[in-house]
């Protein structure tokens, strides 16, 4: 082969490749599996490990945050339902009003299934609010329990302390509890005995425990009623403004003290089979089901200041992520930069051969992309790990009077691990756009002659 007829291959060769579309990704793999000068390693080593910092910090924020708003939800939904039915009347908590609650009464309750409900439009998390359309809840009602609650006082020889007293019904479903107990058993559905469970605090401060007797009275008519009872169980949710003052009993013993009829209570607890529905559920019962005497309540708006709190959580979360999505920018910025200015004699030779800016960029894109999935692969590896850990051991502890829980929670999401790593990908590359336009400030005459 002739030295023309070897030009003319190199340069057919060289034409083939600049007219297909992956020349960009091909440099840009070639120099992510180069060596590179010591000191440039060593900056995107550090740029990796930022980048892999800040994906572990994102999904371990996310899976605590997610693992303690459902944990909490689920001590407060578990020991007061979804959604509560009161006499309309009530005008202040636990007062006496007694609410007939019917065998018809709690069929058309049951009955509650899926409900269509209108609402404002929603496309990819953004609600349109001049547009609605109709949408089906995701379930209906799941159980009904009806409950009376009454003030009372709980004797000991030397203590006296108030408290409030939950009666339930005998075919309450004590499932929702059985987690929250710490000692003894629970009220096990047909044991009419005259048996409570009390909180851990009050069994504490009292120091009392289960198959010890318990003075607990209560007033009705400007009298005292006193009653002897056998302590089943002690319980703990957590919830340090409720386990202080709420102990379980039978509704029945509250009825005969009330002198209410054996079908009337205080309040009906409703729990919903998709905690999404909980709002819709309660305005279509309280609309389409109830009679005009009795009013529902959602649990959100009945304790607002545990919901409220949990918020704020939600705020916390975007802050982190927000921060740490920052901090990603910034590295990869910086890294982008640092390829461009030791690659300048590159750039020259590539523009001196006829490459264009955007092919160019590409390279330095390209190339930043190596090092963010390199980053997101050992962030979440790391991420993961320590939610793993922290799950099967409970390393990380809680102060429980104040955060309601003695252990961080943790719940991996992973429809939220992987809109975290999208996000962080597409966000980081649509960034490092800005960067790569230093590519075009490089005149090929001064790159080849000072690079």
């Amino acid at each position: 082969m002739n030295s023309d007829a070897l030009l003319k291959l190199i340069c057919y060769f060289y034409t083939s490749m600049m007219s297909q579309n992956n020349t960009s990704f091909f440099i840009a793999s070639r120099l992510a599996l180069s060596g590179g000068k010591s000191f440039t390693r060593v900056i995107l080593g550090i740029a990796a490990a930022g980048l892999a910092l800040s994906t572990a910090v994102m999904i371990l924020s996310a899976a605590i945050i997610t693992g303690f708003k459902n944990e909490i939800h689920g001590k407060i939904f578990g020991f007061w339902g979804h959604i509560h039915v009161y006499d309309a009347g009530v005008t202040r908590n636990f007062d006496l009003r007694p609410v007939t609650v019917t065998t018809d009464f709690l069929r058309k309750l049951s009955d509650v299934k899926s409900v269509e409900y209108t609402a404002p439009m929603k496309v990819l998390g953004f609600e349109f609010a001049n547009h609605s359309s109709t949408y089906t809840t995701k379930g209906g009602v799941k159980s009904i329990h009806p409950y009376i609650i009454m003030p009372c006082l709980l004797e000991n020889k030397k203590d006296l302390l108030a408290g409030l007293f939950k009666g339930i019904a005998n075919d309450y479903d004590w499932e929702n509890m059985k987690r929250f107990m710490v000692e003894g058993k629970g009220l096990l559905p047909g044991d009419t005995s005259a048996s409570i469970v009390i909180s851990k605090i009050i069994s504490k401060k009292l120091q009392v425990k289960p198959g010890d007797k318990l003075i607990v009275s209560f007033v009705r008519d400007n009298s005292k009623v006193r009653r002897a009872l056998k302590i089943a169980g002690i319980y703990n949710t957590g919830l340090e403004e409720y386990d202080k003052r709420f102990i379980l009993g039978r509704a029945s013993m509250l009825r005969s003290i009330l002198g209410w009829q054996d079908d009337q209570y205080s309040g009906i607890e409703i729990f919903a089979e998709n905690v999404s529905d909980i709002k819709v559920l309660n305005d279509f019962i309280y609309s389409e089901v109830l009679p005009r005497n009795l009013y529902a309540e959602p649990i959100f708006e009945k304790f607002p200041g545990i919901f409220e709190w949990l918020t704020f959580q939600d705020i916390n979360e975007s802050v982190i992520l927000q921060l740490m999505a920052l901090v990603a920018m910034i590295n990869l910025t910086t890294v982008v930069l640092i390829l461009i200015l030791e690659r300048t004699r590159m750039v020259g030779v590539l523009k001196a051969l006829g490459a264009n800016n955007w092919m160019i960029r590409k390279v330095f894109l390209f190339y930043a992309a190596y090092i963010l999935v390199f980053g997101l692969l050992i962030g979440n590896l790391l991420g993961l790990g320590l939610a793993y850990i922290q799950k099967a051991t409970g390393l990380i502890t809680l102060d429980e009077a104040s955060y309601y829980l003695s252990v961080a929670p943790i719940h991996v999401d992973f429809w939220q691990v992987l809109l975290i790593n999208l996000g962080a990908f597409i966000v980081c590359m649509i960034t490092l756009i800005l960067p790569s336009f230093v590519v075009t400030r490089i005149r090929p005459v001064n790159a080849l002659r000072f690079g």
